[in-house]
């Protein structure tokens, strides 16, 4: 009698955790969709567009010329929401989902950056603009680099945040890293970004992660943050959902797996003739020393403080250099 007691007891405080964890996961989902999100930034709301056969979803607000803004990995276009708001005075802002990113949809290819410009092209016809001016952070900078790159017309200014595009150089980087130089934090005159072999590699990371992505990601922030309080917890939420399944882990890997293709069209590029800013934190040298042969109307600046994520350490900064170079 007392065992079954006891298993009873043990069934309905089973049920009821299982109750309760289930009711919860919808309001945390529910507390990062991009509804939610969107509510937080008065004046600016959801929209999507099919543009070379990918939905892609973006955020808009704001009045003027147009400005579109391209988060990188692991992030999605909540990356930019701590300036969009003081762009949105003087600019019609748009915050897109890259390919595989976000509510955008994740096909089975299509993640060579030149393909990914494509989209962003396209988006930005259908969204009735002749010109733009194109932010890139991380993986989104690579793209804004190659929009650039295949159709000037359409490219006003140029912003890459901390990351440049794939070079013949990228593929000689260490597999190792220097002795002594790799710990918690990022050496900046020894970054070892192993990231980028461990995403090549197809199927693995989804079977190790599918569930757990904010495991990687946290190392990640740690790395690459130098305030790590810039990046809270509401974030770190929505950035762990957007990546949680097998799909989007797939997808965001996948941005990675092009590089080498990446690599060859770049040898293809002519040099940009559009004005180019480059804002750098960790990877200000990279950034500098790469773009130093590839735009002829080139300012690079080092944001003092900031790690990789220089638009959610240094929002403010941020907004004044883009403001002045956007005039």
């Amino acid at each position: 009698m007392k065992i079954r007691t006891a298993l009873a007891a043990l069934t309905f405080a089973s049920t009821l955790s299982f109750s309760i964890l289930a009711q919860a996961a919808p309001k945390q989902g529910a507390a990062v969709s991009d509804a939610a999100l969107v509510r937080t930034l008065p004046g600016f709301a959801n929209g999507e567009a099919t543009v070379n056969g990918v939905r892609l979803h973006y955020v808009a607000g704001g009045q003027g010329s147009p400005v579109v803004l391209l988060p990188g990995w692991p992030e999605t276009w909540w990356a930019f929401h701590k300036i969009m708001p003081a762009l949105a005075k003087e600019h019609r802002v748009i915050s897109v989902d890259l390919r595989g990113m976000g509510s955008s949809d994740k096909p089975a290819g299509g993640y060579e950056k030149k393909a990914m410009a494509q989209d962003i092209f396209e988006l930005v016809r259908q969204l009735g603009y002749d010109k733009v001016d194109v932010v890139g952070h991380d993986i989104g900078a690579q793209v804004a680099f190659s929009f650039a790159a295949n159709h000037p017309e359409a490219a006003r200014k140029i912003v890459l945040l901390d990351v440049p595009h794939p070079d013949a150089q990228l593929a000689t980087w260490p597999l190792l890293p220097a002795v002594g130089t790799f710990g918690d934090k990022i050496d900046e005159a020894h970054p070892f970004a192993w990231w980028f072999a461990f995403h090549q590699v197809k199927g693995l990371p989804e079977q190790i992660l599918e569930g757990r992505q904010h495991l990687e990601q946290e190392w990640f922030f740690r790395y690459l943050l130098k305030d790590e309080s810039a990046i809270d917890a509401r974030d770190r939420a929505v950035y762990a959902a957007a990546y949680s399944s097998r799909d989007a882990i797939r997808a965001g890997n996948a941005w990675y797996q092009a590089f080498p293709q990446d690599i060859v069209d770049d040898g293809t590029y002519s040099k940009l003739t559009m004005p180019v800013l480059a804002l750098g934190g960790p990877g200000y040298g990279w950034l500098k020393a790469t773009l130093s042969g590839k735009a002829t109307d080139l300012r690079a600046i080092k944001v003092e403080g900031s790690g990789h994520f220089i638009a959610e350490e240094k929002p403010e900064a941020t907004v004044g250099y883009l403001t002045d170079f956007l005039k």
